[in-house]
């Protein structure tokens, strides 16, 4: 019995971790890529090319969304950064659909489970889905709805805006302790003139000293609430002191400020490049201090289901063959079960396709299983994004107009097939596995943006720390 329960228990864990391991770097890079974007990309550009739902606009969304990650979460955290450019809605879920179906490296997999009709089963199903997106989210959003995204949205940069101008002007001297200290400070002599914001130092005194400090001299003649403290320089400054790790313990003797060059005290990079990866990087940590718990539940559930549940539990929820329904019945019923079984086992849209070969294995119908292909930006964590970025009714008809449009599109599918009488029947017979551990080009992705990822996270972790930005 024992030896049973540790067999299941070493049959979870390594399924979750060869998720992990087949997931990370598409996610990792969808999400970088999504930083980059939502810092460098003008608002005017997005704004040009995709602020208006048509052909090229949808041509534009599509081709952006096969050249990015295919990753759902990446997908989605890069549709929310469109959506904040001024992107129309319907353009948005456009680009939603494409980078999460329409990517090379799903069409080499579903090719090697699947065989060459599902792959143009699935180019077709990612094309109708695409039209379909646009055309109901342009008609059928309610406005009111859209409104309320849209200041979720505004919301949002705006606390973002405000948590980075928090420390725009000012100085933080709050840790500045002196404690049992023999050497006082007199500023009351700091003139601030024609200042934008003052600084009311007057009663920063420490009488009682045996060394005296004298700054009488320091004046702050036409300044943005910069400090010249002698060779103290602050140029190109946005006015900010952090001088809170500056602890004067015990202290006997007399503080020199005139030799603390402010090259000296700077920690981050100062060249225009590394400026940019360093605000991005904070869009980076941000997102996924937003969306991390959302994708991890993802994945330990999915491997919980995948590991636990055998194909033939997934078998049973099939309607049988020999069941004497009309066929657009059987193939309707078929597409509601595979949108239902890709809400609650879905992984990523690569990394679901080894279901899918499962659920044709175990058989459901052509649709069914593009279908379920499709909905993988239908699961509950999913859902759970949408919530967070777009607020809760916003997510609810995202939710629901999804739906309607992967249900359609499978029917589609389904009937454009056997209308023109392409057998499918044959495909399927391959042998269903899947890359672990080993030397591919998974693990060469990964000892890349392994490293890079978390240097990146660290950096964007530091950049917002130092913003007074709490995640």
């Amino acid at each position: 019995m024992e030896s049973d329960s540790g067999n299941i228990l070493f049959h979870i864990v390594s399924v979750f971790s060869n998720m992990v391991w087949q997931i990370f770097w598409p996610l990792a890079f969808g999400l970088i890529l999504s930083s980059f974007i939502r810092h460098l990309l003008p608002v005017e550009t997005v704004a040009k090319h995709l602020g208006k739902t048509n052909v090229k606009s949808l041509s534009y969304s599509t081709v952006l969304g096969m050249v990015s990650s295919s990753c759902s979460y990446a997908a989605a955290s890069l549709s929310h950064t469109l959506l904040s450019k001024k992107s129309t809605l319907a353009n948005a879920v456009a680009f939603l659909v494409s980078s999460t179906n329409l990517i090379v490296e799903m069409f080499i997999v579903l090719v090697a489970l699947l065989g060459w009709t599902f792959l143009w089963g699935e180019i077709l199903g990612g094309l109708i889905l695409i039209v379909t997106v646009a055309f109901l989210f342009q008609r059928f959003y309610p406005k009111d709805v859209e409104a309320e995204l849209r200041q979720h949205i505004a919301a949002e940069q705006s606390g973002k805006a405000m948590q980075h101008g928090h420390s725009d002007c000012g100085m933080d001297m709050s840790a500045m302790k002196h404690e049992e200290s023999d050497c006082g400070m007199d500023m009351s002599a700091m003139k601030h003139e024609d200042s934008d914001c003052g600084m009311d130092m007057s009663a920063m005194k420490h009488e009682d000293s045996d060394c005296g400090m004298d700054m009488s001299a320091m004046k702050h003649e036409e300044s943005d609430c910069g400090m010249d403290m002698s060779a103290m320089k602050h140029e190109e400054s946005d006015c900010g002191m952090d001088m809170s790790a500056m602890k004067h313990e015990e202290s006997d003797g007399g503080m020199d400020m005139s030799s603390m060059s402010h090259g000296a005290m700077k920690d981050q990079p100062s060249s225009p490049f590394m400026d940019k990866v360093t605000k991005s990087a904070g869009f980076f940590q941000m997102d996924l201090s937003m969306i991390g718990k959302e994708i991890v539940i993802g994945v330990v559930v999915s491997s919980l289901l995948i590991a636990i549940v055998p194909m033939e539990g997934w078998r049973m929820l099939f309607i049988s063959n020999d069941v004497n329904l009309p066929a657009w019945l059987h193939s309707f019923l078929d597409v509601i079960i595979g949108i239902f079984v890709a809400v609650i086992a879905y992984v990523c849209s690569v990394g679901n396709l080894l279901l899918a070969a499962a659920l044709w294995h175990g058989g459901i119908s052509f649709g069914g299983v593009i279908g379920f292909i499709l909905s993988d930006v239908l699961t509950i964590p999913m859902t759970h994004v949408y919530q967070k970025y777009y607020g809760k009714r916003p997510a609810k008809w995202m939710v629901g107009l999804l739906f309607v449009a992967i249900l359609f599109t499978g029917l589609c599918v389904d009937a454009i097939f056997n209308g023109f009488n392409i057998d499918v029947a044959t495909q399927g017979l391959r042998a269903i596995h899947q890359d672990g551990f080993g030397w591919n080009f998974t693990t060469v992705m990964n000892l890349i943006f392994i490293p890079l990822s978390i240097w990146y996270y660290r950096l964007g972790q530091k950049a917002n720390a130092g913003m007074g930005m709490s995640m």
